[in-house]
């Protein structure tokens, strides 16, 4: 019997080209399943083979739980039942019962093999995936052997990938036979057919492209930053030069435009604009819109967006076919892009000097002359006025030394009092209110002073009126409204 197991073991090694310690492995499954058939099919059976002898035992075990706990009489027992055979054991540890070995010549031969074969199968196959991962190799290439569903499944080696219909390139027509290049997405070991999955859609796979086409990459001697796609339409890169003797832009279009036409090819026509990186991420921006020219930038760094100013001639090409350049251009600098033209830029500083102009007058309690410089230079509310440095506010020529103390003091006495008066607030604010997403006390307490202190009341504003109450962002507004009027519809 001994003999036997072993040399099934060293046969089924050297025929599947696997270690015969998962041989092994399988073929323990296969005594253990076999011997729950006999003893109870809900049992926790554990076969031990001697890897030298070919001996085995076999036990049938129980996992210690908590008295208090859901046993399942087949695979568990309670720890004061357990502990009267084991003092020292506890929760967690398992209780065994060596139970007579089964007969090997009397296992359902068919079922035991299929359970080493399936086994081994799975070794194969984990083996031939793990060989393929070791290469490190972003780009898959390979044929197409069949579709299935949409998806179109590739042979690469010895493996089949998938590459799912949502993952190729719309309007491309991809047929069996054809070779493809692909991303390796990522690995899915739970599913029992192609493991790897593949995308034809994601950004990496622009990026890997580039790097193929242009060695400076791999030299270390050109970067690529970031890449935005709108697949099989438009792409933008971001390029940067490591060294001032090499144009990077020139670079990755190579000789006569050969090294971007080869990228364009493989994403079935994708025109791509290749952008000038930066480090200043106003003069990024600027170069991602092109080829739109930009008239000026003003950046906003607490809502990490920008206003973009164009001229009528140029708006349309900003923002591009339905709004494709200007939504590329926000991905690939991960900035906020707000583009207008200048009448509309003008009119909305006039409306926010306005509306600050009031602020200063009335909190500050100063004429609308005094008002009108500190927008000048570049004032736009109570916080800076109170904190900005001393010595900037002294270079202001229009003012002295006391005019510069008194305001500052004006100020800081106004935001202490909206302090004290919003933390007196929150204490009538509901709690339901106060747990919402994206609330804070001190938002809260801006609400509180204008009468908003329940959940409901949030939801019963327009995202305008929270606006003008808080000072927020219209997204932050538009997610506070819609998180407040969630249980409505619960």
């Amino acid at each position: 019997m001994s003999r036997e197991i072993l040399l099934l073991v060293d046969v089924l090694a050297r025929e599947k080209n696997v270690p015969r310690d998962i041989v092994f492995g399988a073929l323990e499954l296969a005594l253990a399943s076999a011997t729950k058939k006999r003893v109870d099919d809900e049992a926790d059976v554990r076969v031990v083979v001697d890897r030298e002898s070919g001996d085995f035992e076999t036990f049938r075990r129980w996992e210690v739980v908590p008295d208090d706990e859901f046993i399942h009489e087949a695979q568990h027992i309670a720890l004061s039942d357990a502990q009267k055979q084991d003092p020292e054991i506890e929760v967690g540890d398992f209780l065994e019962e060596a139970l007579e070995p089964i007969d090997f010549g009397r296992i359902g031969a068919q079922a035991a093999k299929q359970v080493i074969l399936q086994r081994i199968r799975d070794a194969e196959r984990d083996q031939i995936l793990n060989d393929f991962l070791e290469r490190k190799e972003p780009l898959v290439t390979g044929a197409i052997k069949r579709m299935e569903r949409g998806s179109a499944i590739i042979e690469v080696g010895k493996i089949e990938a998938i590459l799912p219909r949502d993952q190729m390139i719309p309007r491309e027509n991809l047929r069996v036979g054809d070779r493809v290049k692909a991303y390796l997405l990522h690995v899915d070991r739970q599913v029992r057919g192609p493991q790897l999955i593949l995308s034809r859609t994601a950004v990496e796979f622009i990026i890997r492209l580039f790097e193929m086409e242009v060695p400076e990459v791999d030299d270390g001697l050109l970067e690529i930053k970031a890449a935005a796609r709108d697949p099989g339409l438009r792409a933008k890169i971001a390029v940067k030069s490591n060294d001032a003797r090499i144009d990077p832009i020139g670079t990755c279009v190579g000789m006569r435009g050969m090294r971007v036409t080869a990228v364009t090819n493989e994403l079935a026509g994708e025109r791509v604009d290749i952008v000038l990186w930066s480090a200043d991420p106003a003069q990024f921006v600027v170069a991602a819109l092109a080829p739109a020219e930009v008239s000026s930038v003003v950046v906003d760094e607490e809502k990490h967006s920008m206003d973009i100013v164009v001229d009528e001639a140029n708006l349309a090409v900003a923002i591009g076919r339905g709004g494709q350049n200007v939504r590329l251009a926000s991905e690939l600098t991960g900035w906020t892009i707000n583009l207008m033209t200048e009448e509309e830029s003008q009119t909305r500083f006039e409306a926010e000097s306005a509306a600050v102009r009031v602020l200063f007058m009335e909190k500050l309690d100063v004429d609308e002359a005094v008002a009108n410089t500190l927008i000048d230079e570049g004032f736009s509310s109570l916080e800076e006025v109170a904190y900005v440095p001393l010595h900037e506010m002294l270079e202001i020529e229009a003012f002295d030394e006391a005019t510069v103390q008194e305001l500052r003091e004006r100020a800081r006495n106004v935001l202490l009092t909206e302090a004290i008066v919003a933390e007196e607030q929150i204490g009538d604010v509901a709690e339901d209110m106060l747990a919402l997403e994206g609330m804070d006390k001190p938002l809260a307490g801006k609400l509180a002073v204008n009468g908003i202190k329940t959940r409901d009341d949030l939801a019963d504003l327009a995202i305008d009126e929270l606006i003008e109450m808080t000072g927020i962002d219209a997204e932050r507004a538009g997610r506070l409204i819609t998180v407040a009027r969630a249980h409505w519809f619960e």
